[in-house]
């Protein structure tokens, strides 16, 4: 069936040897190939350890001679570590203020030659801090003196009352300030109405209350904005006593302002000053303006409670241009939470009528727990709790 094919004649068959021998060594090329790749993958890797010890080497020993190189520098103190100098926008201007025959004062800024040359790293954060230092003064904004550190102007112009300001959306909606006062009197008070209240409310601390720097650090962090609460004479004066280094009208203006600095060195970081009682002290205007003068000098607000009808601080304030502000509601004169959630409610209607609103309460845990829950109501209905300095400052022409 089958056909045998056989070579033509004359033709010797190919011998099959010869082949095998090609095709073993093929495989023996490759195989030597993928030897030679793996070897040179191998050597490869070791060199790359070797080269990562030697670089992890030469770091090592780099780091030592880096930081020698950085103690032994004298960088100026505004200079950033890549060797720019930090500077504010107003570093470039010469500020002169003239206080005129009616009290006036006038601000002049004129430009000035620059020291040094090349790029400056400005910062334009003009109101507030970052979060993550508020609880940290500016050292620019401070000078030591008997009483403490009290709060300055810094050389740039830059106000303590912008600086420790809470930022603010600068939308023109609804807007309204809380302000809840007598912290550092009790301990449990304070760390309750510092971790309960949102950081929209505005914290004001009693310059006679106890460890002022630490809950100024803690309420800093959690978003607030504070005043210091300057005890002023009532018209039942001694009867009704604010308290120890309380400034009273019969006093020699060098004496009320010893009181003033004793009460703004106890706590740092804070906008401005509220008064504490005081209704015959604001209604005397001999007594109080020398008192103002030197608040609107150091770049702070002052906050009126609106207790006094007779209070001579507005009159005093427009003609010196400080930044001021009067409350409109006292929230907590009953003691209940269904109470002041009905003030809160009447402090939303003045905003809606006059577009902001001031109220004024006390750090007790009725107020606390209204005020919070308000709150959260209020913002779902697009209003925004602001700090004070927000509506202080616009009651300075600009």
């Amino acid at each position: 069936m089958g056909t045998d094919f056989h070579a033509p004649l004359g033709q010797d068959r190919p011998p099959a040897r010869p082949k095998r021998r090609i095709l073993s060594s093929a495989r023996l090329l490759s195989t030597i190939a993928v030897a030679a790749v793996l070897a040179l993958s191998l050597y490869a890797m070791q060199g790359d350890e070797a080269l990562k010890q030697v670089e992890s080497n030469e770091a090592s020993s780099a780091k030592p001679e880096a930081a020698t190189t950085t103690a032994n520098t004298d960088r100026p103190a505004n200079e950033q570590p890549a060797g720019m100098p930090l500077s504010n926008p107003n570093s470039g201007a010469t500020i002169e203020r003239t206080t005129t025959d009616d009290g006036s004062v006038v601000t002049k800024y004129s430009p000035r030659a620059r020291d040094g040359s090349g790029p400056v790293l400005i910062n334009a954060q003009r109101v507030g801090q970052d979060p993550r230092v508020a609880a940290q003064p500016n050292e620019a904004l401070l000078e030591d003196s008997p009483h403490g550190r009290l709060p300055i102007i810094g050389p740039d112009g830059l106000r303590p009352m912008d600086q420790y300001a809470r930022p603010w959306s600068g939308a023109r909606g609804t807007r309204i300030a809380i302000i809840v006062s007598g912290l550092g009197l009790s301990q449990t008070g304070t760390q309750h109405a510092i971790k309960e209240l949102p950081g929209g409310v505005t914290l004001a601390f009693a310059a006679s209350g106890n460890s002022l720097q630490r809950w100024m650090q803690e309420a800093r962090r959690s978003g607030h904005e504070i005043l210091v609460q300057l005890p002023l004479e009532p018209f039942d004066y001694p009867a009704n006593d604010p308290g120890p280094d309380t400034l009273l009208v019969k006093s020699s203006a060098k004496e009320n302002l010893n009181r003033l600095h004793s009460a703004m060195g106890r706590i740092t970081n804070y906008t401005g000053i509220m008064n504490y009682l005081g209704a015959r002290f604001l209604s005397d205007p001999d007594a109080l303006e020398p008192v103002l003068r030197d608040i609107e000098k150091r770049g702070l607000l002052f906050l009126d409670d609106g207790t006094s009808a007779q209070s001579r601080t507005e009159v005093i304030s427009k003609t010196i241009q400080l930044p001021h502000a009067f409350a409109d509601l006292t929230l907590d004169g009953q003691l209940q939470t269904d109470a002041i959630l009905k003030k809160l409610d009447e402090l939303e209607r003045i905003a809606a009528r006059k577009g902001s609103a001031i109220g004024v309460a006390s750090a007790f845990n009725e107020s606390v727990a209204a005020i919070r829950k308000w709150s959260e109501e209020a913002s779902q209905r697009g209003i925004e709790i602001v700090g004070v300095s927000t509506l202080a400052s616009e009651s300075v022409a600009p």
